[in-house]
């Protein structure tokens, strides 16, 4: 995002508006859309349509956004001199000194204790969540990022905190089989990533995290193949579970797989051939065929779940 710029006696005076978004872009907006993996457990459970169970979802979305920015604040923070030297991550409102450390931590703080007031009020065992959440980030900001493999099981763990803190606001009990499936999408978005670096390291010899030192394509390939493999398979047993046909009504939700499939596929010729899976985040708002394919897996599951009797291929 451009500065908003006027002349005032031969300098530069930088326009509130500018300022404003500029502290707004250090939130990393943008991100709050992974936290709608809150809304899982409800969507799953076949209450999506239960308003009361929805407002507290919604309420507990803002205050666990609110928690992830602070998160994403610090990390800035921690990583200004390493995102100066990212092709990317040195347009950040940090590294490119459009904002400044003691405005950041000023916000950090505030988007912490709002989240945290928010988050008592929802629950005790929510704010339990959130601050497992904030407590395992802060520990990977501080070190935890540098070491191999473990970076990136934490990066997928917190999926799964939203998972449990998603179940929790609406009073939703969390299945095995959810926690299982979001992990492995986690980690295959992770490893993803994390090729994406190793690929910048190649190509400028520059190291973009310290952990990388204990990646190669070879090792990032195998677990992008494996944990894609294991995806597919887990999801397939999934639907074909009798505890599963049992609970939502109907033998049918594998027919969803299809799109599984073709997701997972789309997200490794983005890795393989586009090389360019540095931030899901932006994949998802930007890749057609993945917006599709997601369109579809969730009107079809929403379809087969909601409307468990209308037998259209039997």
């Amino acid at each position: 995002m451009a500065f908003v710029y006027s002349k005032v006696k031969g300098h530069n005076k930088i326009g509130l508006p500018s300022i404003i978004m500029n502290h707004f872009i250090l939130l990393r907006p943008a991100h709050w859309i992974k936290n709608l993996f809150l809304f899982v457990p409800l969507f799953f459970a076949g209450e999506m349509l239960n308003i009361y169970k929805l407002y507290h979802v919604i309420i507990a979305w803002c205050a666990f956004s609110l928690a992830a920015s602070s998160v994403y604040v610090l990390n800035d923070i921690q990583d200004i001199e390493a995102d100066k030297l990212h092709p990317e991550k040195r347009f950040r409102p940090l590294p490119s000194g459009k904002v400044s450390v003691p405005m950041a931590v000023v916000l950090m703080a505030i988007c912490l204790i709002m989240s945290c007031v928010i988050s008592y009020f929802i629950s005790i065992k929510f704010l339990f969540i959130v601050g497992l959440y904030l407590i395992i980030n802060i520990l990977y900001s501080f070190g935890l990022k540098n070491i191999s493999i473990l970076d990136i099981l934490i990066l997928s763990a917190g999926f799964n905190l939203r998972i449990k803190a998603g179940g929790i606001a609406a009073d939703i009990a969390v299945s095995e089989w959810l926690m299982i499936m979001v992990f492995l999408l986690a980690l295959l978005m992770a490893f993803a990533k994390r090729r994406d670096d190793l690929l910048i390291k190649i190509s400028t010899g520059q190291d973009m995290r310290k952990s990388i030192g204990g990646y190669n394509l070879d090792f990032m390939n195998v677990s992008l193949a494996l944990v894609s493999a294991i995806i597919i398979v887990a999801y397939l047993m999934y639907t074909l579970s009798p505890d599963i046909e049992h609970r939502f009504g109907t033998y049918r939700l594998y027919y969803t797989a299809l799109f599984v499939i073709a997701g997972v596929m789309r997200y490794l010729q983005i890795t393989y051939v586009d090389k360019n899976s540095g931030s899901p985040t932006k994949i998802l708002y930007r890749d057609r065929f993945l917006q599709v394919t997601l369109l579809l897996w969730l009107l079809s599951f929403y379809f087969l779940i909601y409307f468990p009797d209308f037998h259209i291929f039997d």
